[in-house]
């Protein structure tokens, strides 16, 4: 895990082109942070966006969980937070809804564009309901990445292509469905723990999958059960079948 408050200019390249080169145009700048809790992929986002004389972005701090995030974010006040969805100590739901002031400032407003590998429909609509300006998936070209944080500074919302379906579904439909209450109490990780749990996988298993311990899974089937008011894991698959969760 890295130090929360480390900033550009100690990473190497991950990939073997250089770094992002449009940029944002002449005299165009943007302070950074970077949420993942995957160490390499903030070193290969660093090396491929945050060369600043080339691409206009500065990366002023990483954070690779919760707690490290609202720190750093908070302390460093940039203009634009690249958050990945799922991170340890309740994903970046629990990071906007920790930062909701930050992002309410009207004369200096923290922004918040989602950069994850998952595209699915709840992690993009959660992200956008907790305040996020766009979601773009890992895919994203270096040069894409760059332009999308400058839009997300200057307010725009910016989605990668397949995704903005699914905020248009949940948010311009007059048949929505409505916010369930009951699975908002859940973090992030609980939710992940849940399906897993919900379609049979041992804790083992799922330890594995999230790169969690098995304690940490037992720790989190435990909240989940209590929240929701359940006895055990039969009656947790019920209650996520019944939602169509699984």
């Amino acid at each position: 895990m890295s130090d929360p408050t480390e900033a550009n200019g100690t990473a190497g390249s991950a990939k073997a082109a250089g770094p992002a080169e449009s940029g944002g145009g002449p005299g165009r700048h943007v302070r950074v942070v970077l949420v993942d809790d995957h160490r390499m992929f903030r070193t290969g986002v660093q090396a491929e966006i945050g060369q600043t004389e080339q691409t206009g972005v500065e990366v002023v701090g990483e954070a690779a969980d919760v707690d490290q995030a609202v720190t750093v974010i908070t302390a460093t006040r940039p203009e634009v937070v690249l958050l990945d969805v799922h991170l340890p100590g309740g994903g970046g739901v629990e990071v906007l809804r920790r930062c909701a002031p930050l992002m309410g400032d009207t004369e200096e407003p923290v922004r918040f564009l989602a950069l994850s590998v998952s595209d699915a429909a709840e992690d993009v609509i959660g992200v956008i309901r907790g305040g996020a300006r766009g979601y773009v998936t890992k895919t994203i070209t270096g040069t894409d990445l760059v332009n999308s944080v400058f839009r997300v500074q200057e307010g725009d919302a910016v989605f990668s292509p397949r995704l903005a379906g699914f905020v248009l579904d949940a948010f311009a439909s007059t048949d929505a469905p409505p916010v369930d209450e009951d699975l908002d109490r859940l973090t992030q990780r609980e939710r992940e723990v849940l399906r897993l749990i919900a379609r049979g996988y041992a804790y083992k298993e799922i330890a594995k999958q999230l790169y969690i311990s098995v304690k940490t899974v037992e720790s989190h089937v435990s909240a989940v059960l209590r929240k929701l008011q359940l006895s055990n894991r039969h009656e947790l698959t019920r209650w996520a079948t019944a939602r169509r969760l699984v």
